[in-house]
């Protein structure tokens, strides 16, 4: 049977588990670690760096340089602007009023969902490496605040990747499933 990755898209960070002999398991990304940044960057070679390689150009490529990108997942330009105002890069609007990201070296925009895209084929492509078997399936925790439209994005994201997106998990839920998988007695948690 296939393994289902549980991804942790998160806004600073991204982690992924899957459960080995009952048990959850952190995958470990390509340099080892345990999370991933959440950010891409684009060189002014057109390279699409993601992660930690990502993070190093914040300073040297601030326009090009794209984090915190959950903020913008599924919600409308409008609704963003406080946002925006904290971020080096470009977010503008479509003709319809949905956020874009603009890339100043590529002269491209992306949606948030392409970014986040980008980050989980990282991910993906991560743990196929450590498990040493292809990925396509994944579950993908969000807030417990996040709306309809941020949870499809959220999936969409997925999509965009790749990935056959089985469930949207709010993360608390997944905390406590996580908490109690191998609880024998009932407890309140």
């Amino acid at each position: 049977m296939a393994k289902i990755l549980g991804i942790d898209l998160g806004t600073t960070n991204s982690a992924m588990s899957i459960i080995s002999a009952g048990k959850p398991e952190i995958v470990e990304n390509k340099e080892g670690n345990r999370t991933t940044p959440s950010v891409v960057a684009y060189t002014p070679k057109g390279e699409t760096l993601v992660g930690q390689l990502a993070k190093r150009q914040c300073v040297v490529n601030p326009e090009n340089t794209f984090y915190s990108i959950k903020r913008f997942m599924g919600r409308k330009y409008d609704e963003v602007l406080n946002e925006i105002k904290t971020v080096p890069y470009k977010v503008k609007s479509d003709e319809t009023g949905k956020i874009k990201i603009h890339s100043s070296i590529l002269k491209k925009d992306f949606s948030p969902e392409e970014i986040s895209a980008a980050i989980l084929k990282k991910l993906v492509a991560d743990a196929s490496r450590f498990l040493k078997e292809p990925i396509t399936q994944a579950i993908i925790t969000v807030p417990a605040y996040f709306n309809d439209s941020q949870r499809l994005a959220t999936k969409d994201a997925g999509n965009i990747a790749g990935l056959d997106v089985l469930r949207i998990l709010n993360e608390p839920t997944a905390a406590a499933l996580a908490y109690g998988l191998n609880k024998k007695k009932n407890e309140i948690v």
